[in-house]
């Protein structure tokens, strides 16, 4: 199995749709918002509009990775993005990450957009894995990845400097078996 299907994931407050290039100047706005460049690892490039039309027009191209914008169901706003990545096809595992911008923080989307795609990794895709990192001093994510099923397993201590500060990256995953009573759990309350 891979992401080469890139679905379509409504929830009650969210959609998650694919990426087109027509998105890149509010991705662009989002990145640069001062609290998603606190709390985001730094890119492997200079980022530019221009890079991000070129990125988030081919996402939907790729087998080996599953990018969804995070929309606001009522107003169809980008808000966000949500990722599952550095997939691992022997270990049926991957990497998962999500940005959420200004106008979709504290409503309780970045929650919302997370199960969903963690969701369709598992038992969609297959997954057995998946794995993120979160720097120690972000405590609304740590809550949401908690809340989504992520059980913290190591921390890389020091691991980057950020404003001059030395911060700690956190290791968090879920297992196949660990989301499959999770998400029985949360369908009970």
């Amino acid at each position: 199995m891979d992401f080469a299907a890139k679905p379509v994931l409504t929830g009650e407050r969210t959609i998650l749709r694919p990426f087109t290039a027509r998105d890149a100047d509010t991705m662009w706005e989002i990145v640069n918002d001062p609290e998603v460049v606190r709390f985001t690892f730094e890119p492997d490039t200079e980022l530019t509009p221009e890079r991000l039309r070129a990125w988030y027009g081919v996402r939907t191209a790729d087998p080996d990775r599953l990018d969804l914008a995070v929309t606001d169901r009522a107003t169809g706003e980008l808000v966000g993005e949500v990722v599952l990545y550095d997939w691992d096809p022997a270990a049926r595992g991957c990497t998962f990450r999500t940005l959420i911008g200004a106008r979709g923080r504290g409503r309780g989307l970045g929650s919302e957009a997370t199960r969903p795609i963690v969701g369709h990794g598992f038992e969609r895709a297959g997954l057995h894995r998946v794995q993120l990192e979160v720097y120690a001093h972000n405590a609304r994510a740590r809550r949401v990845y908690e809340k989504a099923g992520f059980v913290v397993e190591g921390i890389r201590r020091e691991a980057a400097l950020r404003d001059g500060v030395w911060v700690d990256e956190v290791l968090m995953a879920v297992l196949e078996h660990e989301w499959a009573a999770h998400a029985r759990g949360a369908g009970d309350g």
